[in-house]
């Protein structure tokens, strides 16, 4: 092949320009309406986890009518002492037809938007119409990007803020009150009166006990997605509702899911599916908790991908 015919490499879509091009509101919509439409994410390929020395690679591959893309992120969990990003990666969307590269986008931008969509996506069925008190456990861009999500959503009045350090987690209620919304530090205990509670951590043991959740409640728990990393009890689960992407990846990936069925408090028919409440197939139980459980999936990724990338050409 000549220079004259080589293949020109697409641009890189950058972080600034996907948040630029596609807002929390516009991605959730976007979630949402692939959902209503023909995408069936029980379709969608497996991820593919690769052990290396220094973490994880994460290779995630969808197709659509139109668009064809893959993920390839890293997860690196030494990376914050050294002042680097903890989750890095790039996305390449193709088209459908004949698989040539459209756009390369910023991976972490890409997982840092769609993963609040998503979770804001099944929060908008099964959070409460009034939410008064948002609990948040983590401090990191998955916490800030959930917070933006949820109050695309919904009308919240204050947000309390759990973290493992405390002067990080004072700095970031500091900056979400610097948005007009008011937040403090406070207690795993502080779920007793929360209307809606986010857990976008790295632990791998329950974050508060589940028994004190109310009842008119919704809990969205991103934080894993390995088997023996859970960030909700037992107790919790064994009273709600439990929504998945797709109830076959919960029950390969979902650790907080996993556990729960090997103690016998929930079974893999009680798991509902995300599209299935969506299409409204599946009624929201609003007499008990409302979990939604994810692991993020690959079609989520090729969602908003393509969102970016339409936004684009307008």
């Amino acid at each position: 092949m000549t220079s004259e015919n080589a293949p020109v490499l697409p641009a890189m879509i950058t972080a600034n320009e996907i948040f630029a091009r596609v807002d929390y509101r516009a991605a959730v919509r976007a979630v949402q309406n692939a959902l209503l439409g023909e995408l069936d994410p029980a379709q969608d390929f497996a991820r593919q986890v690769l052990p290396v020395a220094s973490g994880q690679l994460l290779l995630m591959p969808t197709e659509a009518p139109d668009f064809v893309g893959i993920k390839v992120a890293s997860v690196a969990p030494g990376n914050p002492a050294l002042g680097v990003e903890r989750i890095q990666g790039v996305y390449l969307l193709l088209d459908a037809a004949t698989l040539t590269p459209v756009c390369l986008l910023d991976g972490a931008a890409i997982t840092t938007l769609r993963t609040p969509a998503v979770s804001a996506a099944a929060g908008d069925y099964l959070a409460p119409a009034t939410v008064e008190h948002l609990v948040v456990f983590g401090s990191g861009p998955q916490a800030w990007g959930h917070i933006e999500a949820m109050w695309a959503i919904r009308s919240i009045n204050r947000v309390t803020i759990v973290a493992r350090d405390q002067a990080r987690a004072e700095l970031f209620a500091a900056r979400v009150s610097a948005t007009g919304l008011p937040a403090r530090v406070g207690i795993a205990a502080d779920v007793a009166t929360a209307q809606l509670i986010v857990c976008a951590t790295t632990a791998r043991t329950p974050l508060f006990d589940g028994s004190l959740v109310p009842d008119d409640c919704c809990v969205v728990a991103v934080g894993s997605h390995e088997a023996d990393a859970r960030e909700l009890d037992s107790a919790l689960l064994s009273r709600a509702q439990v929504v998945v992407e797709d109830p076959a990846t919960a029950l390969r990936e979902a650790g907080d899911v996993i556990m729960a069925l090997a103690e016998g408090v929930v079974r893999p028919g009680d798991l509902v599916p995300l599209r299935e409440l969506v299409i409204g197939a599946i009624a929201v139980d609003l007499g008990r908790p409302r979990i939604f459980k994810s692991t993020g999936m690959s079609w989520e990724d090729l969602v908003i991908a393509t969102a970016v990338h339409r936004a684009g050409e307008l």
